[in-house]
């Protein structure tokens, strides 16, 4: 057991060391903010509800799609983990700021209620997330490993990416709205709630649409993997893993 967290630890160590900055940057930046948008409802109707985490998911599972191709899923997992710590951090750095007293003659309310948070919209989102981040990362790896001819080709890569993306984004936007709205919200929120169906159309729509973002901006990712595997990026990690 010892030896294997070792190598679990100097794996991961090497694996951060390879990854991209930028990715990386990019990766948690998207998913802090899209924790914070999940808070507001920008749209509901009798069937369908959005919420505002939809405008920037689609990049969060964009670099995860990159990362898996290029890393494997167990790198991309631990990306997934190691963003979701980061915006674990900035919630309580935020709930810190938001709990402060006012200095006399001010009101930060309307602040500190916004960057505060709420504890289930956090689980909810956290939980959510790694599930989903699981599911894509495996089932691009395991799509990926069907192009036998060229799984590196440009086919390979949408395929794997928009099937990943699509079911991950629905289970991702489902387990969050399930957790959140059906769950939590009828309890902390005076009995607003949304319906199951409201949920299933949500994630649906949700999906669909991350999925068309994923469709546009796929084929930057694309080019950059090629300009990855061209410089070598990455080398020492997936010689080690066998990639």
């Amino acid at each position: 057991m010892k030896n294997k967290l070792k190598f679990m630890l100097t794996d991961t160590k090497l694996l951060f060391r390879s990854l991209p900055p930028v990715v990386v940057a990019l990766f948690s930046i998207s998913v802090v903010i899209m924790n914070l948008l999940a808070n507001k409802t920008i749209y509901q109707s009798g069937w369908l509800a959005v919420d505002g985490g939809i405008l920037v998911s689609w990049l969060s599972f964009l670099c995860m799609d990159m990362v898996t191709k290029a890393f494997g899923p167990k790198a991309a997992t631990k990306l997934s983990v190691f963003a979701m710590c980061v915006n674990l951090l900035v919630c309580l750095i935020f709930f810190i700021v938001s709990v402060i007293p006012d200095p006399p003659g001010t009101d930060f309310s309307a602040f500190n209620g916004i960057i505060g948070g709420t504890w289930f919209i956090l689980l909810s989102s956290t939980v959510a997330f790694i599930s989903s981040a699981v599911i894509n990362n495996f089932m691009n790896w395991g799509i990926g490993k069907l192009f036998k001819k060229n799984p590196d080709g440009k086919l390979a890569f949408v395929c794997r990416s928009y099937v990943s993306t699509f079911a991950g984004q629905f289970f991702d936007n489902f387990i969050f709205a399930i957790l959140t709205f059906t769950v939590f919200a009828p309890i902390f929120w005076d009995g607003f709630s949304w319906t199951i169906l409201q949920c299933f159309t949500c994630s649906i729509l949700g999906a669909a649409l991350e999925l068309v973002m994923e469709v546009v901006f796929s084929p930057i990712g694309y080019a950059v993997l090629k300009k990855w595997e061209k410089d070598g990026v990455g080398k020492e990690y997936k010689e080690k893993n066998g990639i």
